[in-house]
């Protein structure tokens, strides 16, 4: 293979990007286009070009892909699983995508991507222990330990969203039903939707969105900003949460840094109160672990599917 430079993709629901990096870890190549919409031969054909593309660019051929995506590999049968592109559930898409290719590619999921793309040279760096959250439409997460993506026995680590919220209080109990079937899982209370529905469930000064409709989490951020006290009081239980969520994986993994992305990554607040509010629910007499913003925003993703080719080997275990 060509290891001057990585391809990664980071397939989504609606968007699928693709950029190489070089051997600095720069972006040299770079193409957005909408995701085939249900329609699995067609994302592969799609994909297919946009290598080739790529490829062409470059003046090179072979490079090695990765391709970060949500859901994962089902260890045992190889399809893949709970992606929100349904029609690439249940498919052997790394068996299929190596046919278009003629290569052997790497996958993970986006959110696993995205530490590890933060971990390499991102908010992140140089940490031994990194966990890279991901706060938007869902809530993601992956870990990663000496450089290396902590994938795991059963192909999930780290599918943080899908744990019950820790510490409940007696009104969020039993909660929410999540798309998974459970009720109660951290993301939804922490997705945008998930601040959004908690918002309206108080019932006063709920208002109407940009859009029209009810408040957006983006809505309620800016009014908060702007000083609308029942929008102040969603982000004030909202980063009490994300502070007893974050809490519980300090005392698991007990990462350095925590790095957030997502789209409600980008409120400032967060970064001075959760880690204030974390701290009676950690087991320890000191707290070294760091909150901080991701430094790639939405490239990370992309970068750290190319990133899956980093000379050090996915951790399995």
């Amino acid at each position: 293979m060509t290891m001057a430079f990585r391809i990664g993709i980071d397939l989504g629901g609606t968007k699928t990007e693709i950029a190489a990096l070089d051997g600095e870890g720069r972006i040299v190549e770079r193409l957005r286009v909408p995701t085939p919409a249900g329609d699995y031969d067609e994302t592969l054909r799609v994909l297919g070009g946009l290598v080739a593309d790529v490829e062409r660019a470059l003046g090179v051929s072979g490079v090695s892909v990765g391709v970060g995506t949500p859901g994962s590999l089902s260890p045992v049968s190889g399809y893949l699983r709970n992606a929100n592109s349904v029609c690439l559930n249940g498919r052997p898409f790394k068996r299929d995508f190596e046919k278009v290719l003629g290569r052997e590619i790497r996958i993970e999921n986006d959110a696993s991507c995205f530490a590890l793309s933060e971990a390499v040279d991102g908010g992140g760096r140089g940490a031994k222990v990194v966990f890279g959250v991901i706060l938007g439409t869902g809530v993601g997460g992956g870990i990663v330990i000496d450089g290396r993506l902590l994938t795991g026995a059963n192909a999930i680590g780290c599918e943080w969203g899908h744990n019950s919220l820790p510490w409940p209080r007696m009104d969020e109990t039993p909660g929410r039903r999540c798309y998974c079937g459970r009720p109660g899982c951290i993301e939804t209370f922490l997705s945008g939707p998930g601040m959004a529905a908690d918002h309206a469930a108080m019932g006063i000064g709920a208002g109407i969105g940009a859009g029209g409709g009810a408040l957006s989490a983006k809505d309620i951020v800016s009014r908060a900003l702007g000083g609308d006290l029942d929008c102040t009081g969603t982000l004030e239980r909202y980063e009490e949460r994300l502070a007893r969520a974050l809490a519980s994986v300090i005392n698991i993994i007990d990462p350095e840094v925590i790095v957030l992305g997502g789209g409600l990554s980008n409120v400032k607040r967060w970064y001075e109160t959760v880690p204030v509010l974390w701290e009676p629910f950690v087991f320890s007499d000191v707290i070294r672990t760091r909150l901080v913003p991701n430094v790639h925003g939405d490239s990370s993703g992309v970068r750290g599917a190319a990133w899956l080719w980093n000379p050090a080997e996915i951790c399995t275990s």
